[in-house]
């Protein structure tokens, strides 16, 4: 075969000169053997040597063989994407305020609510784990998710059973916080659970990267899809059946408006589907999201990704008139059921691939191509026959993926309600202020908080704001309707303290008077 390739590429230079007709023949004859190559390297590529470096790092046969399945659909040529053509869009969904059933408190006995806690938002430049990090007066996401819990436990009069899924990175820190300020719930037993890690894949052989100068690149998360084989592995599913538990409610930690809702889990309940998600009216701030759509051959739900986009399909993708509602990652799962698929499919569930192209080391590009496998927990609605979903309100999701998701929820555009979730002010009537912070200056949190050390603006009546160039603000500016701030210098320009109302601010060559313009 590499012959054939060496002499396609003789029969290529000695073309040169030749007519373009003859030449673009020797170029398709060394395309098509080059593809040739690669297909056969996929097709022959071995499993074994991931399953050895898994094995001899103590991961469960669960995980090992959910990474299996995804390694044999990269090997076999599968690319994880799913064409617009091969989906049709979900016309509509049961609205959460349409839902006529009488609350069911007797189910919380057979419920466990899990939070996913794996993340450390090294996107945002945290070194720890995001939940961690304060979000709002004064509190950290784990501070609220544990107010919730304990209020949760107040409310409905029984100890809801809570858990956490953890990563390696994240767990000491975790539980050292548990202890330190919620030692009643550090002591509970079943309370973490951890994510598992998987091997990145050497883009050219198909076989575990390595990385002499940390090893520890050499590993990458499964994304939050390993939620099923954690619960496996861990020998918690079997643990929670034993237990009589039968209802899982799963929910990103940076998701502060995801508490355990007693009429969608009697709905859950009483309408004995397997899984359901939670969805949300999708918005141009969501159009990036991964969206609900309807598999063409057999109308099940999926979930598509944007990572499962092709790039011709991505105005289709970002279409929230076609693809109206977003996986909020809120889900309901039967764990009766899912120990069925999962003893059906030999100890995993078979999820979709999502495929990433990386380097081995994340801060050097020049460093070995790598190829990270991930799955999504939202795409097992897919392998659930007779799973549904539910459209819920906006005030069921509030999470923090970047800096302006949190420099919003800073503001007082939300508020943190008495059970301690976050939600949108009342004030802005149903509609979120749409922040646009440039990347180059406001992606780190750091940055985002020298920017607002005096205080995060009033952002209630505002509707879109949109900063460029570094800038310093204070709690006395309020911005309403539309206002752009523009500072082209690389020096820290001062917005002014008082009312700014669809204005265009250039603070370009001032760092203190602002000149301001109407926009029209």
């Amino acid at each position: 075969m590499y012959k054939l390739l060496h002499y396609a590429r003789q029969g290529n230079n000695n073309n040169r000169n030749k007519p373009n007709a003859t030449r673009s023949c020797s170029i398709c004859s060394l395309q098509f053997i080059s593809s040739t190559i690669r297909s056969n390297m996929t097709s022959t590529a071995s499993f074994e040597a991931c399953r050895t470096k898994m094995e001899a790092e103590g991961i469960s046969q669960s995980a090992i063989s959910a990474f299996e399945s995804s390694f044999n659909a990269l090997v076999s040529g599968a690319t994880g994407i799913i064409p617009e053509s091969t989906i049709s869009p979900v016309e509509d969904l049961l609205r959460y305020e349409n839902i006529r059933i009488k609350s069911d408190p007797t189910l919380l006995k057979k419920t466990v609510v899990c939070k996913l806690n794996g993340g450390l938002g090294t996107g945002m430049g945290l070194d720890k784990a995001k939940s961690l990090l304060e979000v709002k007066d004064g509190e950290t996401f784990l501070d609220l998710t544990a107010k919730q819990v304990v209020k949760m436990r107040e409310e409905f009069g029984m100890k809801v059973k809570f858990m956490l899924m953890n990563s390696f990175s994240t767990s000491d820190d975790t539980l050292a916080f548990f202890q330190e300020n919620y030692p009643e719930i550090a002591t509970e037993e079943g309370l973490e659970m951890l994510q598992n890690k998987v091997p990145k894949i050497d883009a050219h052989s198909f076989q575990p990267a390595t990385c002499e100068s940390n090893p520890s690149n050499e590993w990458c998360p499964p994304g939050h899809g390993d939620l099923y084989a954690a619960l496996v592995g861990s020998g918690r599913l079997d643990a929670l059946l034993d237990g009589g538990f039968k209802y899982m409610f799963v929910s990103n930690s940076d998701n502060l408006g995801a508490v355990l809702d007693l009429t969608i889990l009697t709905h859950f309940a009483k309408s004995d589907t397997p899984f359901m998600m939670e969805c949300c009216q999708r918005t141009e701030n969501d159009k990036k999201g991964g969206h609900l759509a309807l598999r063409g051959k057999d109308k099940q739900l999926i979930l598509r990704e944007s990572a499962m986009c092709a790039e011709e399909d991505e105005a289709a993708f970002q279409d929230i008139s076609t693809h109206q509602f977003f996986n909020t990652n809120n889900l309901w799962i039967r764990l009766d059921k899912l120990k069925k698929i999962i003893d059906s499919n030999s100890g995993f569930i078979p999820l979709p691939m999502i495929k990433n192209s990386k380097t081995v080391d994340p801060k050097d590009d020049s460093s070995t191509k790598v190829i990270q496998l991930e799955t999504a927990m939202g795409a097992a609605i897919e392998c659930f026959p007779g799973a549904t979903a539910i459209c819920v309100p906006r005030t069921r999701f509030a999470p923090v993926k970047k800096c302006n998701d949190l420099f919003l929820l800073r503001s007082d555009a939300y508020i943190i309600t008495e059970d301690y979730r976050i939600e949108l002010n009342p004030k802005c009537n149903g509609k979120a202020p749409i922040v646009s912070l440039d990347s180059k200056n406001y992606k780190l949190v750091g940055k985002l908080e020298e920017a607002t050390e005096g205080g995060i603006p009033s952002l209630v009546d505002c509707n879109r704001l949109t900063i460029k160039g570094p800038v310093k603000m204070c709690s006395d500016c309020i911005f309403i309707g539309d206002v752009k701030i523009l500072n082209a210098s690389s020096k820290a320009a001062k917005v002014e303290p008082g009312l700014h109302e669809d204005v265009e601010l250039d603070l370009s060559n001032s760092n203190s008077a602002c000149f301001a313009c109407s926009i029209m």
